[in-house]
């Protein structure tokens, strides 16, 4: 033995066995990037063919062997071998023994909003300020450089809604983003998709003090939302008769009546779209007495709404069936409560779709932005109390493409559609899975990130 090495013993087989892994570790990513065919960004003009695949259409079934050609950006082409027309100058890169399927779709994140949950200057999460803030927007706050990210899609998320915290009934407006661009107004597809609604009890406040005068039961909160849905109702009113009154001027009568035009109230004014149909609310409810309460005031003032967080509303599913709209479930790793069997939560995904509920998944909204990641295994463990593969699967993919209004462009391998792939050694909804690559509108996306650049640092 060399002693001048400073290995001896148990500690030299230690690092030696240590050695070997790393070594085994980078042998194994390389020996997956030449199976790929590797070789940085495609230039978005040449197509690009993945050849021999086990294809997950998802809005087809699967293909056993199957070739799919991307190019500028969408899906040319799919279908068996043999079937499909590859390019002549096509980038062919050889997929036998992986399954292809599409970029999987978070229907409730902070990506982009937070860093450090701890760190105030790295949160942009919720206002304090007020309780209903309908006109703030989550794409003004949009962290696109955030490390998070990468850690994200390198699972086979492609696409998200972000959604500001739940401590405010109304507390913005939520943004379906993609996971790849230089900057915030490439990755935002849709700036103002969706406003979240809030009305689990979490929003009740115990501040009264000076300018903190919020809610403190379930009544003062749901007054003070129809509070603010007649406002917005009689705002659009008052620029409605102004406006009359303009066109009747230009038409030369009523010209001795001083006009003005009502002041504008960004409040008001953002929640016009949804009281007008025109735009979706997430109504998020637990217990079944919050669920009607908040259900009765949508369909008072006629709002089209999506359900969120009903984790505990199991003996009212028959009521949330007949809603005929569709319903956000995650995380589903919540614990039950005392009255509920251990299985209530776990199970609600598989009782939705048993009584023809549309569903899709979010991965941690109420546990942390950093396991985005585990969104798949959300379905997966799904299947195991019960949910169809081929529903959980269309719930990461097809239903939330449908339910944010993008389901002619994502949620499935179909020709035209934007060319989010994912390559990955296995199933993706099994932990044992291993993503090798993925594609953002054909382009192929480094498959780095913060943690194995830490990885590569500390392991040599």
């Amino acid at each position: 033995m060399n002693h001048h090495s400073g290995c001896s013993g148990r500690s030299c087989k230690r690092r030696v066995a240590r050695r070997t892994a790393v070594i085994g570790c980078r042998i194994f990513l390389g020996a997956a990037f030449t199976l790929l065919g590797y070789a940085g960004t495609f230039a978005q003009s040449r197509a690009v063919v993945l050849k021999g695949g086990k294809l997950l259409t998802v809005s087809r079934g699967t293909i056993e062997s199957g070739v799919l050609v991307m190019q500028d950006g969408k899906i040319m082409a799919v279908g068996p071998a043999g079937t499909v027309s590859v390019p002549s100058d096509a980038q062919v890169i050889d997929v036998t023994g992986m399954t292809v399927y599409p970029g999987l779709i978070d229907s409730e994140t902070h990506l982009g909003l937070v860093e450090i949950l701890e760190g105030g200057s790295s949160s942009d999460l919720v206002e304090t300020s007020d309780e209903i803030m309908p006109q703030m927007h989550v794409a003004d706050a949009f962290h696109a450089e955030s490390d998070l990210i990468p850690v994200t899609r390198m699972n086979g998320v492609t696409n998200a809604i972000v959604a500001p915290d739940s401590l405010d009934t109304l507390p913005g407006q939520d943004s379906f983003i993609q996971l790849a661009g230089k900057s915030a107004e490439e990755m935002l597809v849709i700036r103002d998709v969706a406003m979240p609604l809030n009305f689990t009890g979490n929003q009740r406040r115990n501040e009264s003090w000076e300018k903190r005068n919020f809610p403190q039961t379930r009544m003062g909160m749901a007054a003070q939302l129809r509070q603010a849905f007649l406002d917005a109702q009689d705002y659009a009113e008052q620029w409605a008769r102004y406006e009359r009154k303009r066109n009747v001027e230009e038409k030369g009568a009523g010209k001795d009546e001083k006009l003005e035009a009502p002041k504008h109230n960004l409040r008001l004014e953002a929640l016009l779209p949804y009281l007008e149909g025109k735009k979706t609310v997430v109504l998020a409810a637990e217990e079944p007495s919050d669920l009607k309460t908040a259900v009765a005031l949508a369909r008072e003032f006629n709002l089209k709404f999506v359900l969120n967080h009903i984790s505990h509303s199991q003996s009212v599913l028959d009521y949330v069936a007949s809603l005929k709209v569709p319903v956000i479930v995650g995380p589903i790793y919540k614990t039950p409560k005392p009255e509920e069997r251990y299985d209530t939560v776990y199970r609600l995904p598989a009782e939705l779709h048993k009584r023809g509920v549309k569903i899709a998944f979010s991965s941690s909204f109420d546990v942390d932005t950093y396991n985005v990641r585990n969104l798949p295994y959300q379905a997966g463990f799904a299947t195991s109390f019960g949910l169809p593969y081929d529903e959980a699967l269309k719930a990461i993919t097809l239903n939330p493409a449908e339910i944010w209004g993008m389901g002619d462009k994502l949620g499935s391998l179909d020709v035209g559609k934007i060319a989010n792939v994912v390559i990955a050694d296995g199933d993706p909804l099994d932990v044992k899975t291993d993503v090798k690559q993925v594609f953002i509108e054909g382009q192929q996306i480094p498959m780095t990130s913060r943690q194995t650049s830490l990885r590569d640092a500390y392991s040599r």
